[in-house]
């Protein structure tokens, strides 16, 4: 039981177990910035049962420990301030904890993959942000990149609050900092910065235990938590899915039960595959590969059993040998080491083969050769350096992804870089992600769950989002884009939901670079919504006069066209129809995009496009409008 005690109340608990020296939770720490306007929670562990006596500045708190040793004391809300309060933990014993230079102000937490992730000193114009970051008023938090099947109490490594200096803004996160620089310099109290996010992460880590249910199923759940206990025995059942996936894409093909039905070539070297010349990985190495090697047991080796080791692979793996699956990982970096039961083992030739699946980088076996060998239980090791051969499937898309996935698995970042922040409320949270889902249906209800797990642990606060930019070739005409799917799926959560805002970004982006280096934008867009601005949102189209009329909210000083007096050129298709159609295109086919004065751009918004649509359908014609000028108003974008 936790509770906030008054004075009066810590008499009342005289009769308690002895008072305990506790450990708190690991967010608190020296110069931490707690929330202003809520309540704030001080949370962490002691002997079961012991009494836990608090002071924050001069409010006093006092409760007991619960049967499993945690506690939490709740001291009042307080307005924001400059004036450092101190955290006394154990008071009145000899070595009491204390937490020293605590400001209040508001708190944001910044997560999401690489574009989240990038630094301060890999940003645009970095030397001159990071000489001019001092700011003893605006205090940075880095959560260490480590996973968990479970949610944990503590984070990877110890962790520190810290001061923005030259010193510690560089390795920060450009998008974050730099919101948290403008919301310091506008609401003029001191800000705190959660920075926790992973490179090429999916969405699916960040989920909360409750959402990962909800989404995936008791059955992919059960699959998690038997991944520590019993590997074998989760990946035998993962697989099920997996095999069927596989089969589903290749016309019911299943090399794992039938290798010889591929054709295959010998592996040139075990190293990246972009060092493979002369073979088309070198070019591309971006795909699944099947490898291949076989090993001989005798009677008495096979009925041992063993211990598989490919070493490093690139990205994800999943390994049969004799076709029993026996692991499945995703990891640049981590040795891929298998237990094979004696049960899949027999006398004479066995055989190992690995469906290598890359989606970003090298990709490829990449340990040294001596390191790969299967070493039998009881003595002896069988080398499997050499001999290995490789087919390259034709199948383009990416195989499901393991409920314990390093990359993508079920909450596994979510356990170990977000659970261990406990219950410190939050002024709101700011999401870049999206990117390592792209072509993956359903980002929306994901996204929508993220929100409701986080505000379950951190109090009611804003969500804020960062809407993709673009990526990849310019398309001369209309295509398919699952950058632009992932948008709209990005837009209908944050239409959806109470308390939630969406930063465009589809002119800061840079299609031939994943990692747009302006952040500065980014994160001062992330400011302003923060802050309640609300940026251009399409409204509605409505027919009349010989035109389509849409109308906009959130436009303050009129919109205007990026590259040009006026709207150039649009076209709007259906299926095989052109519904509108001006002849004058813009150059390299790039189209036009409409602004406010200051340079935000309107929200991507399909739901629009499916209103004009509509509106045409009722007229039952097809629309060719004049290329001519026409006035924009402070609301209306007339087409």
């Amino acid at each position: 039981m936790t509770k906030l005690a008054p004075l009066a109340a810590a008499a009342a608990l005289v009769a308690s177990p002895a008072l305990a020296t506790p450990a708190l939770a690991p967010v608190w720490s020296d110069h931490i910035v707690v929330q202003r306007g809520k309540p704030i929670v001080v949370e962490g562990t002691a002997t079961p049962g012991a009494q836990i006596s608090a002071m924050l500045g001069d409010a006093r708190g006092v409760t007991l420990a619960d049967g499993g040793g945690r506690f939490a004391i709740h001291f009042p809300a307080r307005s924001a301030s400059f004036d450092p309060l101190t955290l006394t933990i154990g008071e009145g014993q000899d070595t009491p904890v204390k937490i020293h230079d605590i400001l209040v102000g508001d708190v944001w937490l910044c997560s999401g993959q690489s574009n989240m992730e990038l630094p301060v000193s890999r940003a645009s114009d970095s030397s001159n942000q990071i000489a001019a970051s001092a700011d003893d008023g605006l205090r940075l938090l880095t959560i260490p990149k480590v996973t968990a099947t479970e949610p944990s109490d503590a984070f990877g490594r110890p962790i520190q609050w810290v001061k923005a200096a030259p010193d510690t803004v560089p390795d920060f996160s450009a998008a974050c900092f730099y919101m948290a620089q403008k919301l310091r310099k506008d609401l003029k109290i001191p800000i705190g910065a959660i920075h926790s996010s992973w490179g090429g992460s999916q969405i699916r880590a960040w989920e909360t235990p409750e959402a990962g249910a909800a989404l995936y199923g008791a059955e992919q759940m059960a699959e998690l938590a038997q991944s520590q206990a019993d590997p074998l025995g989760a990946v035998t059942g993962f697989a099920k899915s997996w095999e069927e996936w596989w089969r589903g894409h290749s016309g019911g093909a299943q090399p794992w039960a039938d290798p010889d039905k591929l054709a295959w070539l010998p592996v040139p070297q075990l190293s990246s595959w972009t060092e493979w010349a002369g073979t088309p990985l070198a070019e591309n190495s971006l795909g699944n590969v099947w490898l291949r090697r076989t090993f001989t047991l005798t009677a008495e080796q096979a009925k041992a059993g063993g211990t598989l080791d490919i070493g490093v692979v690139d990205d994800t793996d999943m390994t049969f040998v004799n076709g029993r699956p026996v692991g499945n990982t995703s990891s640049w970096s981590d040795e891929r080491v298998y237990k094979v039961p004696a049960s899949y083992l027999k006398p004479g030739t066995n055989e190992v083969l690995v469906l290598v699946t890359n989606s970003w980088g090298a990709g490829g076996l990449e340990s040294k050769p001596e390191r790969l060998s299967f070493a039998v239980a009881g003595g002896g090791s069988i080398p499997l350096g050499e001999g290995w051969r490789y087919s390259i499937s034709p199948i383009t898309d990416y195989p499901p992804r393991s409920p314990w996935d390093g990359i993508a698995g079920i909450g596994v970042m979510h356990n170990k870089m977000i659970a261990p922040l406990g219950h410190i409320a939050l002024k709101g949270a700011a999401w870049y992600q999206g990117e390592s889902d792209v072509g993956i249906p359903g980002y929306a209800a994901r996204l929508k769950q993220l929100c409701a797990g986080w505000r379950r642990q951190f109090g009611e606060m804003k969500m804020l989002v960062v809407q993709l930019p673009n990526f990849g070739p310019v398309a001369e005409k209309p295509v398919a884009s699952g950058w632009a799917a992932l948008r709209e799926e990005q837009r209908k959560a944050v239409v959806a939901d109470k308390d939630a805002a969406l930063a465009p970004t589809i002119d800061v982006g840079d299609r031939a670079n994943l990692h747009p280096t302006d952040k500065i934008d980014v994160g001062q867009r992330l400011a302003r919504l923060a802050e309640g601005e609300q940026f251009p949102e399409p409204l509605r189209a409505v027919r009349g006069g010989g035109h389509i009329r849409v109308s906009f909210t959130g436009v303050h000083d009129g919109l205007h066209a990026w590259s040009g007096p006026f709207p150039l050129g649009v076209e709007l298709e259906h299926g095989p129809r052109v519904l509108i159609s001006l002849d004058c295109l813009s150059p390299a086919g790039m189209g036009w995009e409409l602004y406010t004065a200051d340079r935000i751009p309107r929200v991507r918004d399909r739901s629009l496009r499916e209103e004009i649509r509509r509106v045409i359908e009722e007229t039952k014609a097809d629309l060719r409008l004049p290329v001519k000028p026409v006035d924009v108003g402070r609301y209306d974008a007339v087409l």
